[in-house]
């Protein structure tokens, strides 16, 4: 008979958590809070690393109809329009690491791991419950979901996202922090863009106290923006994702070139709507002990929530997924060593990662000679420090 394990949460994380365990042989019982599987209208970028995980899970060819793949990563100041750098993606990233370098809508990123979830016998998807709390003695855990229920399992996995439950109950390590950086979203039909404003290339704009992302999703069809700036925090990170007052916006990028402007401002004039969230994270993870702990392991944001300046968080998630996959696997052990092996195996490249966003938002944000520093190395360097082998070749 299988063991059979439960995840916490149906974001990305828990899908990916879900597919793992049933390639590893285990039954798996996952809980979503939400009434229906859903993601909101974001991008995500994916690295060689990360798009090597899903094919070893066979799905290349879903992929394929939904991604963009880019032909270029560029640096540009956002004060002067001025391009800094450019590193080559598409082929070159193949022949380099073994994998395209893709952009991807979140929806279709979702659908995608959860129609390779459905119709698995051993996988059983509860919508509208929430892991509430467990308990964990001798070689099985329980947990209680919100509708009163008690369900027992042989592990538990977290993957519960940056205000995670079951962190809260593992590690009591308190809220996740604040960092004043808030994030305005949207999500534009590029036919709808004039051409000038088009893109087939992921574009940073680096300016003060702010940085910019532009890129396509979906075959290139949308063009997925966001501006990241440093201001006030919101009182209630529960319930503070509200549609985004663009005069707010604009007056941050007071002073930015007018590209960036006038891409900010069609937006709405093309049927889109800029949406507003605030960025939290964690300090980064500092030993395996906060990634799992005898029958309950963290996955994803719920593990390490990281400042979006590497474009990883996602991508983290789907490769603790690949060696929780692995650890699952080792059916000679008891399932406690293979969560510790599990974690043993992955905080320090998480760490590295949360440490590396930390390190590049202030790089973004610079001002000052730090600014002019970073500006005068890409000009020089370009692509060779925009390149990151450690991360896509997937060493530590």
């Amino acid at each position: 008979m299988n063991k059979q394990v439960l995840i916490a949460g149906g974001g990305i994380g828990g899908l990916a958590a879900a597919i793992a365990a049933a390639r590893a042989d285990w039954d798996v019982r996952l809980y979503e809070r939400a009434a229906q599987f859903s993601e909101v209208g974001a991008g995500i970028q994916l690295g060689p690393n990360v798009v090597r995980c899903l094919q070893a899970w066979g799905l290349q060819r879903p992929l394929q109809q939904v991604v963009a793949v880019p032909t270029g990563l560029r640096a540009c100041n956002a004060v002067t329009g001025q391009e800094l750098g450019r590193l080559p993606l598409g082929a070159e990233m193949v022949q380099r690491y073994g994998a395209s370098y893709v952009t991807i809508h979140r929806a279709d990123l979702h659908q995608i791991l959860l129609e390779a979830l459905q119709g698995l016998p051993e996988v059983h998807l509860n919508l509208n419950q929430t892991v509430s709390s467990y308990s964990s003695q001798d070689d099985v855990v329980t947990i209680r979901t919100s509708a009163g229920k008690l369900i027992e399992g042989d592990a538990l996995i977290g993957a519960d996202g940056v205000r995670s439950s079951i962190r809260a109950q593992l590690l009591s390590d308190g809220l996740p922090r604040v960092t004043g950086h808030l994030a305005y979203r949207a999500m534009v039909h590029q036919a709808n863009l004039p051409k000038r404003l088009r893109t087939h290339e992921v574009t940073a704009w680096l300016g003060p106290h702010l940085h910019a992302i532009q890129y396509p999703v979906r075959r290139g069809e949308l063009q997925n923006l966001v501006v990241i700036v440093q201001g006030a925090p919101p009182e209630d990170l529960d319930h503070w994702d509200h549609s985004a007052n663009l005069p707010d916006l604009l007056k941050h990028l007071h002073g930015t070139c007018t590209y960036l402007q006038d891409l900010v401002q069609h937006v709405p004039d093309v049927g889109g709507e800029w949406r507003l969230w605030p960025v939290a994270d964690r300090v980064p993870v500092s030993s395996e002990t906060q990634m799992a702990q005898g029958l309950v392991a963290l996955l994803g944001d719920a593990a390490h929530p990281m400042r979006p300046y590497l474009a990883q968080g996602a991508g983290m998630a789907i490769e603790d997924a690949a060696e929780l996959q692995s650890a699952l696997s080792m059916h000679d052990l008891d399932v406690s060593l293979r969560l510790r092996r599990y974690a043993l195996n992955r905080w320090q490249r998480n760490a590295r990662v949360q440490e590396r966003s930390l390190r590049n938002g202030k790089i973004f944000h610079a001002t000052g000679l730090v600014r002019w520093g970073r500006d005068l190395s890409l000009r020089a360097l370009g692509g060779r420090i925009m390149d990151v082998p450690w991360l896509y070749d997937g060493a530590l």
